[in-house]
């Protein structure tokens, strides 16, 4: 029987955390992926050739792995309580990865960004302008504070919302500020920041979507007008 070899003595672009280093997470298997979590095999079987193993026995399911219980994964050799905790801590990661990605609100109307901005900026006695991120179906990745400023305007700093939207790796972005005045109808400045903001991100490859006034008398959509 060959003597088996430990991943330390494997080529270095072979081992799961220098391969993972190297090319990204992506590049792994889930076998390479759980062997980086427990670190160690038994004395037969080094960590990768175990998980293979027991990934077989779950006919190479991530859900049926979840679903065993951590008396069941210490009855393979050289999974112990810790290992066997780890390796279900890491699917109900991606357990809740998924459902994070399932409950964002898709937005695909300015009275859904009226909905979702008029209760955190309602009683406002200032402007606040927000980037709400997007990715390609529309998704909200998150939601940032770009502008604060008096009662008639807010400075937006046009960088600003570009690293925001590079940084979050978001396709699309909707401007969005409030009038307290009340009156929704977009000043001068406005327009200015809209065409300035809206021409810098087509150069970035990024789609300025929407820009929404919100005042306690409704909003004012770029889009719905054709401005954008």
């Amino acid at each position: 029987m060959a003597e088996k070899l430990n991943i330390n003595q494997w080529a270095r672009e072979d081992r799961p955390r220098e391969k993972m280093a190297a090319r990204g997470a992506g590049e792994l298997t889930n076998a390479e992926l759980l062997a980086i979590l427990i670190g160690s095999g038994n004395a037969e079987e080094d960590a990768v050739s175990l998980m293979k193993r027991i990934l077989d026995a779950c006919d190479n399911s991530l859900t049926r792995l979840g679903r065993m219980s951590i008396e069941e994964l210490c009855t393979f050799p050289g999974i112990g309580p810790a290992k066997a905790i780890s390796i279900l801590a890491a699917c109900e990661l991606g357990n809740r990865r998924a459902k994070d990605r399932e409950e964002r609100p898709v937005i695909r109307s300015a009275q859904q960004v009226y909905d979702y901005y008029y209760p955190l900026i309602c009683d406002s006695a200032v402007e606040h302008s927000y980037a709400l991120l997007l990715n390609q179906s529309s998704h909200i990745i998150k939601s940032v504070l770009v502008g604060k400023g008096g009662i008639a305007e807010t400075l937006v700093d046009v960088r600003v919302v570009l690293r925001e939207a590079l940084l979050s790796q978001a396709t699309g972005f909707i401007l969005c500020h409030n009038h307290p005045s009340g009156n929704v109808k977009p000043s001068k400045q406005d327009d200015m920041l809209t065409t300035r903001l809206r021409d810098a991100a087509r150069m970035m490859s990024i789609s300025m979507v929407d820009h929404v006034i919100v005042s306690d008398s409704g909003y004012y959509s770029y889009a719905d007008e054709g401005r954008m």
